[in-house]
């Protein structure tokens, strides 16, 4: 049963990834472009231009889930997405309550934790970056490539 289960493992991961971006992702549309019921407490209206942090936070879930959706770069997104999500809860919602239940800080907090998982396990199956790395392990190298750099 476990040998099972872990050659499933980076589908798995793969759909989480996909999940996760896709939910990412919208909140960063419906914050900058009303989409979708728009962003919260607007009445399905958008963030205003440049405003710290939320214009910058809703640019970040957008860049970052897209990303993180397409599987390009998505130990570099998946980090910056998680810090930002931290930079939400710690800097939001946590003065207003000790626990993400109290103070509305779940969502800040779960997808902190989930994009944290992503930076480690990398995008699984279904991302553009095991494709783009099957091209590059494909592509001979010269001898004079694989050599080391001397200082």
């Amino acid at each position: 049963m476990t040998a099972r289960l872990n050659s499933a493992q980076p589908y798995a991961i793969g759909l989480f990834r996909i999940v996760i971006g896709l939910l990412f992702a919208v909140h960063g549309a419906a914050s900058l472009f009303g989409v979708l019921g728009g962003a919260m407490g607007t009445n399905g209206g958008t963030i205003p231009s440049g405003t710290w942090p939320g214009w910058y936070a809703a640019v970040i879930q957008l860049v970052a889930g897209g990303l993180v959706l397409l599987g390009l770069g998505t130990r570099a997104a998946a980090l910056v997405a998680s810090g930002s999500m931290a930079y939400a809860y710690f800097d939001v919602h946590q003065k207003a309550a000790l626990w993400p239940i109290q103070n509305g800080g779940e969502l800040s907090a779960l997808f902190s934790w989930a994009f944290l998982l992503l930076v480690f396990t990398g995008s699984g199956a279904f991302g553009l970056d095991r494709l783009f790395a099957r091209r590059t392990a494909a592509t001979p190298q010269s001898a004079a490539d694989r050599a080391p750099i001397a200082a």
